[in-house]
Formats: structure tokens, C-alpha cells, sequence
């Protein structure tokens, strides 16, 4: 790769989510030259990931580039690339654009969708993890009611119509709560000469309540808002198959549906080199030590989803959300800092700032600590507090519009075919 020798210690941060670039902005300062690698040259605001897949907002809206997010760190450079692998004892990276050396790693990979090795729904499911994934599930949506409109067969039909979400967490409950609103408010003005009763959303949960993160008082409200919606929502029920126009479960029920995205489960998206007992075994995770040092090496590090940390209150790992991530990273900042000055690391310990949903229009549910909110007091604070997580002014006024407009007008704007979706054959 084509980086000036500078004399610095170099850091090489893999990943440009909310644990990477939290590390890279509190590296300001630090001596060291930082270099950030990712596939894409933006960070993506996934929160409001199904906003875009539900044509409330525009990818550009919640994506923001990483060479403006840290364009004040005066040693930083970006490379877009693909890591391929990682050679830790000769502390080299290995990307699509050439190799890497590094005196301190840090992997801030994140997760990916996890099927739990079924390879029909891998190959015809719809996952949405990406801004790319997102806009393929709007224009697979808005490619399916276009063919409804004009579809003489009921039950072909029915099966354009049919939308089928498998994993009631946050994602997948939000995602339902915006398909109904659209349905209640928005392709009856759009279809007029659409029964649009016709449309479903199913919501299916492996366990015996939606939002299992959440305390039982949430997964309550939220399961009355999503029925008040209109939403079917099925628990105790396992997806088993699907071949791209057929779901089946696994006591044998099957359903027609030409919509089916996958919400379901992440794993780890891990870099190969590192020995095995390295990962946590089904998790994918690295294992690492309170200083989120990966386990048997002092200069490799892991944050965010991609790191697994056991302590007294959170024997099982920290959760997969923003918090984590963003915490981690402003404290190995410092821990970093502190290394290269000879001084003791300080422990990681997070501050957890509660859990929210948004179900739709007034209503969402939060647990902040002892404390759980429903209806739209808890929708006001999920709104306020992702409007001030978005990275980049521009978009929290994109963002704070956008939502104004469609809270006044019933709407949802970016109802767009930009590009077409072809499901895979």
C-alpha cells in the first residue's frame, strides 16, 4: 500500500462502524499513524437501516463518509479495501489492494447475517445489514406491488403481497411496524385500484416473545402495538426453508411469499489467521480480555460486536448494539495512549444507557435501567436519541425533516425504484 513512513508507531483499525471510527476520532492527538480500512468508504448509521428499506428515508441520510467524519486527525488515512487475511506473528494485514504491516491491530469488523447454516434461505432470504441490502429490499417491495397492481391471479397475488420477517428483535420489529404504516397509510393513496387488505405482514419468533434483548413489559407493549397495526405475529414458530416463493416452518406449514428478509440472527464476521481458540466457538467472537486485547496477544485488539468480553455482568458477552462499540473504543483510545507512555490500562466497564424499539408512528418501548417507557413518550426519546447519534449535522437535519414531513403528511418520500432488484433464480 502506498503510506508515507512518518517515523510513527502505525495502527491499523479494520471496520469503519460505530467502534472504529469511535476509536479513530479519540486517537486525535495520540502518536501514532492511524490507518483505517473498510469495504465501503462510509459509516453506516444501522439503526436506521429499515427506514431506508421502508422508503422513509434515503441511504444518504444515514450513511456519511469516513474521510469527513475524521478528516481533524492530522496522521489518519483511509483505504478502501477487502482484508483477505491476517498474519498475526508477522503482524501483517493482507487486503485485495495490497499487504499491510502494523505495530498495533485493532478489529472492529463487526457481525454479518448469520442463516444457522441453512443454504436455501442464504441464497433467497433478504438479510439487511448493508445500505445496499436495504435498497434491494425497497425495490424488491415497491417491484412486487407494481406487479400486484396488475396481476389477474389471487394467488399469485397474494403472494406479491404477502410479507414474511423472520426474527422479532429490534430490527425485525421495527421493520414490520413500517411495513403497517405503509399499508395503513400510504399505498392506499398509491394503489387505489389495489385491495390493499390484501397485503400481510407476519412477524415470526423462534422464542415466546417478541424483543427478547428487552424486559417482559416491553416485549408486552410491543406485541399489542404491532396487533394493533395489524401486524400477525408468530411465536414459538422456526423458519425451516425456502426456495424464493415458498416458506416453510418447521411443523410442516408452508406460505406463499414473494417477500421474505431475514432478521433472524448475526454472527461474527471474523478474519481468517488467528488460531481457533481464539474464537468463541458458534458466537464467531473474538475472545479478549478487559483491555479488549484478543486473547495470547499483547498489540492485537477487538471492539464492538465483533469482540466477546466475559465479566460479572455480562457473563455471556456484552450485546451487539452501538453502546458497546462506541465505549470500547473511546477507552482503548486512551488505553493506547497509556501504552505508548508506559502507564497501566484501565478495564473496561459498561455503562449501559438502556435498550428502545420503535413500533411506528407514537409508539416504541424502552428500558433505561430500572425505568421502561411505552407509547409515545418512549417513541419521543428513541427519535431524540438517534437523531443526535447520526453522525454529520447534515444528516440530522435530513433526518429531523424527513421525519416532520412524514409525521404531517402521512408519507413516506423516497418511494423509488432506483435500480432494479432481480431475485435470484
Amino acid at each position: 500500500m502506498n503510506l508515507p513512513d512518518t517515523g510513527q508507531k502505525r495502527i491499523v483499525i479494520i471496520g469503519g462502524g460505530f467502534a472504529g471510527i469511535s476509536l479513530a476520532k479519540n486517537l486525535k492527538g495520540v502518536d501514532l499513524q492511524v490507518v483505517l480500512i473498510d469495504r465501503h468508504n462510509y459509516h453506516t448509521f444501522q439503526p436506521l437501516l429499515y427506514q431506508v428499506s421502508t422508503s422513509g428515508l434515503e441511504p444518504d441520510s444515514i450513511a456519511y463518509p469516513l474521510r469527513k467524519v475524521l478528516k481533524e486527525l492530522d496522521n489518519f488515512y483511509f483505504r478502501m479495501a477487502s482484508v483477505q487475511r491476517i498474519d498475526p506473528d508477522g503482524k501483517t494485514v493482507f487486503t485485495d489492494i495490497g499487504n499491510l504491516g502494523y505495530d498495533y491491530l485493532v478489529l472492529a469488523t463487526g457481525t454479518k447475517t448469520n442463516f444457522f447454516g441453512n443454504q436455501n434461505i442464504a441464497r433467497y432470504a433478504m438479510p439487511m445489514k448493508t445500505v445496499p441490502q436495504a435498497l434491494d429490499i425497497r425495490s424488491l417491495m415497491l417491484q412486487n406491488f407494481e406487479k400486484a397492481d396488475d396481476c389477474l391471479d389471487p394467488v399469485e397475488r397474494k403472494a406479491l403481497l404477502n410479507f414474511c420477517i423472520v426474527g422479532a428483535g429490534p430490527t425485525g420489529v421495527e421493520l414490520a411496524g413500517a411495513f403497517a404504516e405503509l399499508k395503513n397509510n400510504v399505498f392506499p393513496k398509491d394503489y387505489r385500484h389495489l385491495n390493499i387488505d390484501e397485503m400481510e405482514i407476519n412477524l415470526f419468533e423462534g422464542g415466546p416473545r417478541v424483543l427478547p434483548p428487552m424486559s417482559e413489559n416491553a416485549s408486552k407493549k410491543a406485541t399489542e402495538f404491532l396487533k394493533a397495526l395489524g401486524v400477525r405475529v408468530h411465536l414459538n414458530v422456526i423458519a425451516s426453508d425456502y426456495d424464493g416463493e415458498r416458506l416453510t416452518l418447521k411443523d410442516g406449514t408452508t406460505l406463499n411469499t414473494k417477500n421474505f428478509i431475514w432478521t433472524a440472527g448475526v454472527t461474527g464476521a471474523a478474519i481468517e489467521g488467528f488460531a481457533t481458540h481464539v474464537l468463541v466457538e458458534r458466537l464467531n467472537r473474538y475472545k479478549v480480555n478487559r483491555f479488549n486485547q484478543v486473547e495470547g496477544y499483547d498489540t492485537v485488539f477487538a471492539i464492538g460486536d465483533i469482540a466477546y468480553m466475559e465479566t460479572d455482568g455480562f457473563p455471556k458477552g456484552h450485546p451487539q448494539v452501538a453502546q458497546p462499540a462506541i465505549q470500547q473504543g473511546e477507552l482503548l483510545a486512551d488505553n493506547l495512549e497509556r501504552m505508548l507512555e508506559g502507564k497501566e490500562l484501565k478495564p473496561f466497564t459498561y455503562r449501559d444507557k438502556g435498550t428502545m424499539a420503535t413500533i411506528g408512528r407514537n409508539k416504541a418501548v424502552a428500558d433505561i435501567k430500572k425505568l421502561k417507557f411505552a407509547g409515545f413518550f418512549a417513541w419521543f426519546i428513541w427519535m431524540f436519541v438517534h437523531l443526535m447519534a447520526l453522525v454529520g449535522f447534515r444528516n440530522k437535519v435530513v433526518v429531523f425533516f424527513n421525519w416532520a414531513y412524514n409525521y404531517i403528511n402521512y408519507d413516506k418520500a423516497a418511494r423509488l425504484i432506483m435500480r432494479r432488484f432481480r431475485p435470484k433464480a
